[in-house]
Formats: C-alpha cells, structure tokens, sequence
C-alpha cells in the first residue's frame, strides 16, 4: 500500500466560532479542488483530445473543462452574490448538457467549441471573482441552506464529482489522446483473486437521512427521514473481481438473453458488447485499460461494469447455483456499513480503503483494505445497487439547484454506494447519494448478497412534488370554473396571429410543463421548448418519449388523488415528434436558439433576474417579420427580480409606470405592437377546496426591424 505525503482535503465542517479561520479554510478547498481539477486534464496530450468525443452520448471534455466554472458562475448569480456574469458566450456554451438526459443537446454542429486557452482563461477570471467573495462576503456560522455560502461550497463540490466524471470519460478516451502523469499514477500490485465467499449479516434496522442542522454540506436527496428493518442476508465478502467475473464472460453470459434483463438486453444488443467495456483482448489474453494507460490484466481488482452487466453476472450465478442472488440494496450497503463499524474518512489521515485519491489512482486489489469482515465497503470502485433513486420523507429541493436529484426520479438511474478511489469531498462520506443510469459507467463494480427477501423497490414513478404536480395539472388536466385551459388559449392567440406568416419554426420559452410546446406543434413544423427548470422540463419529456405522464393532486391534508394524462387522450399524439425540449436561461440563451418565426414568452419576464437583459436581445432570435406574444401577470416579487431591474410596476417621475410602458419602451426600438393588449385567464389547483384566479395580460409584437 502507497501513502500520499499530503491528504487531499475534506469536505470541511460548516460550524465553528473562529470566522477568519473558517474563511482560510474554505479558500483552501476551493483553490486545491480547482488545482486538482486542472491537474486532471494534464493527462490529455494535445488539444485535439479536448475536441474528440471520448464517448458518443457525452460532450467532448472541453465542455467540462468550461462547465464547472460556469456552474459557480451560475449559482452565485442565482444567489445574488454575484452582480454580472464573466462572459455570457462561454456561459451559455456550458450551462447545462452534463448527464445523458432526454433534453441533452449533443448535436456538436450547434457548438463553436471555444479554445482551451480560451477556457482555461475564463477557468481563471471565475476563480479570481469567487477568491474575492471568500475575502468579503459577510460569513456567519454554521453555514446554512439560505447562507449564500451554501452557493460557494455547492461549486467546489460539484467540481469534485466532475473530478471523477471527467477521469472515467479520460479513462474511455483513445490512448493517443492521454499521456501518464505523476500526480495520477495507477497501483501496481496485482495477481490471482481470493476465492469469494459468503458472510451472514444479521438482522438489523438502518436508519438513513441529514437533518439541515448537519454541520457537512450536502445535497438535497441526503435530507429527509428514512428507516427500514432487514432480514438477515449474506454478502460477498469480496468485491467481484476481474477472474470471478471471467467465470461469466466464459460462460457465454454475453451470449446468452436469459442471464439478461429486458433492459440491459436492449442494451447489450445496442452496444454490441462482449465483455466488460474496459477490457481488451489480444489473441488468448486480457489486458485491462486505465485511464492513461493499458496494463496486463490484473485479477485480483474489481471488475468494473455498468448494471446491466452486474444484474446479468448476478442472473447467471443465481441459475448456476439455484441460489437467491442479487445485487445489495441502497439499505442493506449501510447495514454492511453498520456491521462493518465503519466511520467516515478521516481528515489527518489516510483512509482505511482505496478513497479520496489517498493511496493510488486506480483500482487496487480486492483483498487489500479489510473493513470488519468484509473488504471494500468503502473504496475501491463504487457499488451498485438494486435501488432505483428516491425521495426521503420530507425531500426538499435546494433552490440554487432544483434539478440535481429531481430528473433522476424516473425509475432508469440506480443508486452507488461505497465510493471509488476518486470519490472526494461530498462522495466520500456514508450519507451520499449519487445514482447514474443503469448503462452508464463509472468507476463502478458490486458485490452480490443471497437472500430470500426480493429487493425493496420506492417507486418514484409518479410525481408527488406538490409544485410540479400543481404545474402537471394546470397544463394537462381539468379545467376548473369554465376557465378554458391557458397553454391552449395562449397557443391559439398565437397560431391566429400568424396570419398567413411562415409556421417552420417556435420557440416556446418559459415552456415550464410544455402543454404549449405541443400545442404550438399543431400548425409549426417545429417547436422548441426552453425552461430554467429542468424539474419542469421532465414533464414534456416524458410525455414527448413515453406519451403518458403520472402525478398525485393533494384533495385536502395527506389526502391524494391520482392523475394519468396521455398525449392520446389531448389528441397530441401526432405532434410528438416535432417538438424537443432544453434547460436554458432565458436571459442567456445558447446561440443555437434563433431563426424562429414565432417566440411565446408566457409567465416569464416578472420571474427573470434581469427582463430587460432579455427584452433588448430577443429580437435576435426571431426572423423578421417574426412574432413575439408575451403574457404575464407583472407580479414583481424581490425573491425573483431586484427592485432595479424591474421594468415597470412604479411610481417615474411622479407619474406611474406600467410594466407595458417598460415593454414599449423596450421593444419599440425592434418590434410593433399588434392590436391592444388583452386579459387571458388562469386557474392553478392547489388542494380540492383551493384555487389561484390570475389574468395575465397578452401583448403581441412583430419584429420590425
């Protein structure tokens, strides 16, 4: 076993009495995780390597090289820490785009990809602005949810999971494009594998979930309450490792559709795959890529595989044997924790496992790190389990990241559990949760667990957020009090204001749910629908992929009624394949968004941090002759839009000052006001006994100019 002279930092504690001390610390977590960070990326050779796409489904690395800076840029503008953005162009560029989700743009014809020095520029303006607000803004301790300091520490830690995201796509690169470097260098110990044996857990409860009063940052799905009694089981006492894993491989497990589940079947037949993705076969031996190099294939390490392959090798030994396996269950990884006595990762010391970068820069063997009986609880390469993600009791979104955990809610991302040897920070600690689709990989493995008791499966099919729920409703369900429903009627006003003008192309901004998105697809070849929310935006995907979407309404209390709308039944079905859905900001819109013929901005401009940033460009995105119909209730909050930025709703000159004023001042320079304005009204549900009666007031613009 290797030890590192000097111990890549922790995640630090956000309570204390001593101020500038705290202030010292969380620079120095800031400045080394962005030194490490950059120190990965040294292990490309050449610029070309930031340009081709590692993998098909992913962006090219220059995106994550850029997109992490943009993320702390991003949540300290939300935070209001931040007064204007660096630069808008590359901001736009790497927004959003990270995980393969439905709403991914991963056509590289719409990027004009930046430099990497460009980049790296950039990468260095961020850091000297948030160098800055560590220096100045006001700090009490702890360090809060509404802190915005949570902002701060939300940046470093999402830099960190990019640490290892980005060291698997280095890793699934072409070798040409990686070279070895000495800060990033692989365990050299390697030889047969111990046979694997079974070990009885025995019953016990688990009791999961962060109070806001932890002192350790966290994501939102780590909060909440949950408990659960369990049999007892057996577990592998090892990791499954390379030569156990081979056993399979030999065995024709790729070959053979029963070991496989219907999904990973697909899978399997899509990818066309053989064996393990990082493996390599030459003539009648194995060699196994790391991520700068290929070595001899060393056996004794874990096999690192995606689901689908772990769920197959656990199929196929459950046939062979007649024996109950499976996968462990998110519960059942903490009742090994529990058994185990683990505790979490040490600051003044190395850890006991193969974690936090603290021995080696790959996998090492699986009998290595003893934890109680079992080896690798914690470390090595993540677990997967049977566990799709899901909400704890009392889930909450954090506001400056709504879409971290809510878009993995579908039933398609199992969670991992144990961390890997470059699990940092946040993914080091036993209460994180981090789920990723069933064929992704990441430097992920498993272990398997004989017992009678099927995996506990928390469904999170139907949406149950009462927000989004409410949204669910207002854009695909009742009408209430003969109020005919607002995404249809906006959309209507709009197709009739057309008039005989070219229907190619819409864009449909503040689509939230995306009901209009699909209605302005009745009579434009194409529409886009663009929303801030990704949590929003998942419901026009599903009904765009899947045609039916699912949610709970709430009657009164704890008291839920459920609701299944279909694009059949809205008679939608026809349009599905026209319209496409992406999370932007409104206010910095990707250069892509342009050419349309009509933009409908419906409820947006009095929840924009800056409407006038947006009113003076959108003309921009349309063709001439285009149409902009705006509708808005011109409910100026502060919690939404400062007070300067508002564009009307006051007192100028004595005199008062509509938000119309604003928007004729705004756009008379680039559009014409198209009849009077209008009243549209709106009902939203909010219990069966409860309703919001709003107007928002149309406005319908041609671009003159």
């Amino acid at each position: 076993m290797s030890s590192k002279p000097e111990l890549f930092q922790r995640t630090p504690w956000l309570n204390g009495e001593d101020i500038e001390a705290k202030r010292t610390e969380l620079r120095a977590y800031f400045h080394t995780t962005l030194d490490k960070y950059e120190q990965l990326f040294e292990t490309l050779r050449g610029d070309e390597a930031y340009y081709d796409r590692p993998i098909s489904l992913r962006h090219p690395l220059i995106f994550y090289l850029g997109h992490t800076a943009t993320f702390f840029v991003n949540k300290l503008v939300l935070a209001g820490v931040l007064a204007e953005r660096i630069n808008p162009r590359l901001e736009s560029i790497f927004a959003v785009g990270v995980d393969e989700m439905s709403w991914d743009d991963l056509n590289t014809a719409h990027y004009d990809w930046p430099t990497v020095e460009e980049v790296m520029a950039y990468r260095r303006a961020m850091r000297d602005k948030v160098d800055a607000l560590i220096s100045s803004l006001p700090l009490t301790l702890p360090i809060s949810w509404e802190s915005p300091w949570w902002a701060i520490v939300m940046g470093v830690e999402h830099e960190r999971i990019h640490l290892e995201t980005s060291s698997v796509l280095i890793r699934q690169h072409k070798l040409k494009y990686v070279q070895s470097h000495p800060a990033w260098q692989p365990c050299r110990n390697s030889g047969n594998a111990p046979e694997n044996e079974m070990i009885l857990v025995p019953a016990g409860k688990v009791v999961l979930g962060k109070d806001k009063a932890d002192p350790v940052y966290g994501w939102d799905n780590e909060y909440g309450h949950h408990e659960a009694e369990l049999s007892a089981f057996q577990a592998s006492r090892y990791l499954v490792s390379n030569q156990e894993f081979l056993g399979f491989v030999e065995a024709r497990g790729y070959e053979t559709n029963d070991y496989w589940e219907e999904e990973g079947l697909a899978w399997r037949q899509f990818s066309g795959a053989a064996c393990p993705t990082f493996w390599i076969r030459e003539g009648d031996q194995w060699r196994l890529r790391l991520m700068t190099e290929e070595v001899p294939m060393p056996w004794n390490w874990p096999v690192e595989v995606n689901y689908h392959e772990a769920k197959a090798f656990c199929n196929w030994k459950q046939k062979t044997t007649g024996q109950p396996v499976r996968l462990l269950t998110e519960d059942e990884w903490y009742r090994l924790y529990d058994v185990a006595g683990l505790t979490e990762v040490p600051h003044t010391e190395p850890a006991k496992g193969n974690i936090h970068l603290d021995h080696y820069a790959s996998s090492c063997p699986v009998d290595e790190f003893q934890q109680g009986e079992f080896f690798d609880i914690v470390g090595n390469v993540w677990q997967w389990t049977e566990t799709p993600t899901y909400p704890f009791t009392g889930f909450e979104v954090h506001p400056l990241y709504d879409d971290f955990t809510t878009p993995t809610f579908d039933d398609r991302h199992n969670l991992l559990k144990g961390g890997s040897w470059v699990a940092c920070g946040n993914e080091s600690i036993w209460v994180s949760r981090y789920a990723f689709r069933r064929h992704f990989f990441q430097h992920a493995g498993f272990r398997y667990v004989i017992s009678d008791m099927p995996a506990t499966h928390h469904s999170s099919h139907y949406e149950t957020d009462k927000l989004l729920s409410e949204y669910a409703e207002f854009h695909y369900g009742d009408t209430y009090f003969g109020v005919p429903n607002f995404s249809v009627a906006l959309a209507e006003l709009a197709i009739a204001a057309m008039s005989g003008r070219p229907a190619r192309r819409a864009l449909d901004l503040g689509c939230a749910s995306g009901r209009a998105t699909f209605e302005l697809a009745r009579h434009f070849d194409h529409v886009t629908g663009v929303d801030f929310s990704a949590r929003f935006i998942n419901q026009g995907v599903a009904l765009a992929e899947h045609g039916i979407l699912r949610y709970t309404l709430v009657d009164e209390g704890e008291l839920v009624s459920y609701r299944e709308r279909t694009l059949a039944g809205l008679n939608l079905e026809s349009v599905r394949h026209k319209v496409e859905f992406f999370q932007g900001d409104a206010c910095n819109l990707k250069p892509i968004l342009t050419g349309y013929d009509l933009i409908l901005a419906v409820n947006l401009i009095d929840r924009l941090y800056e409407p006038a940033k947006f009113l003076t460009m959108v003309h921009e995105r349309l063709n001439p002759g285009g149409m902009l119909l705006i509708a808005s209730p011109y409910t100026w909050l502060e919690e939404h839009t400062k007070r300067e930025h508002w564009i009307g709703g006051f007192k100028r000159d004595g005199e008062n000052f509509t938000t119309l004023d604003g928007l004729k001042e705004i756009l008379g320079k680039h559009f014409r006001l198209i009849g009077a304005p209008c009243e549209v009204p709106f009902v939203i549900r909010e219990t069966r006994h409860k309703f919001q009666h709003t107007l928002s007031e149309v406005t319908i613009w041609e671009r003159v100019v």
